[in-house]
């Protein structure tokens, strides 16, 4: 079995592949202060959640970008399966073809996202990630990658909202009965949901318009699912993509 590690700003997402499917997609809040040993509590607790052995898993494969805990989850994965962790980086093969200014600026979560997205849904196509930042990832008809966007996520947006405003209070990330809002709560709440699925659209349309042909698009992200749902554009969910990613680039390099 594959143990696959997405380290976001936000989450990490954890599952354990087998057979190249995935027995389970978790989430953890990523935490700068857990050290190794308390990772390796956490992993461990929730493989046997699953009914996996620690020993069962034979290989493990990991994208960060939190540097600061990136070392600890390694030593973590090591501790308990006695196995160490393929890290995606420079060097790593991942068959991606990236055509950009400066590829090696590309950070591991958006390779790993687009590797997954050509291996599961083709060319071209619109990746989009909705963490602490919102990233748009475009994999032309020719499978390159050639580009995207990045963005505040919508917590991040709603947080910056409410610390520079005095009136203004934190609301969860749920759609209001209406697009139009009748009070503050309501307004915050369309703002957030039906602003940014209305974006996600206007990005599909721009971009399209600039390759000169339709793309499909998916979608991955803690909050996908609260956003997704309410674009016009068919916009698939798929919230084991970055596991799956990793899972590929694993076997390119085994």
């Amino acid at each position: 079995m594959i143990l696959t590690i997405d380290i976001g700003n936000t989450n990490i997402v954890i599952g354990c592949a087998e057979n190249e499917k995935m027995v389970f997609v978790e989430r953890i809040s990523t935490s700068h202060n857990q050290t190794a040993l308390e990772f390796a509590i956490i992993f461990k607790n929730i493989l046997e959640i699953y009914g996996i052995s620690p020993k069962n898993i034979n290989g493990a494969v990991m994208a960060s970008v939190v540097p600061a805990v990136t070392k600890n989850i390694a030593t973590a994965v090591e501790k308990i399966t006695g196995t160490k962790v393929m890290t995606v980086g420079p060097g790593t093969k991942t068959g991606l073809s990236i055509v950009i200014d400066n590829p090696a600026q590309l950070g591991a979560d958006r390779v790993v996202g687009a590797v997954a997205g050509l291996h599961y849904y083709g060319a071209p196509l619109i990746i989009f990630d909705l963490g602490t930042a919102t990233t748009v990832d475009v994999v032309d008809k020719n499978k390159h990658y050639i580009g995207g966007m990045i963005m505040p996520g919508v917590n991040t947006a709603q947080s910056a909202l409410t610390q520079n405003t005095s009136l203004l209070h934190k609301v969860a990330v749920e759609p209001p009965k209406k697009v139009i809002g009748k009070n503050t709560t309501d307004c915050m709440k369309s703002g957030a949901v039906y602003g940014t699925a209305a974006s996600l659209d206007g990005i599909i349309d721009r971009i399209e318009a600039e390759l000169g042909y339709k793309a499909d698009a998916v979608a991955t992200g803690g909050l996908a699912g609260c956003i997704i749902p309410y674009c016009t554009h068919k916009i698939a969910i798929d919230d084991g993509l970055m596991l799956n990613g990793l899972l590929q680039i694993y076997l390119k390099n085994k």
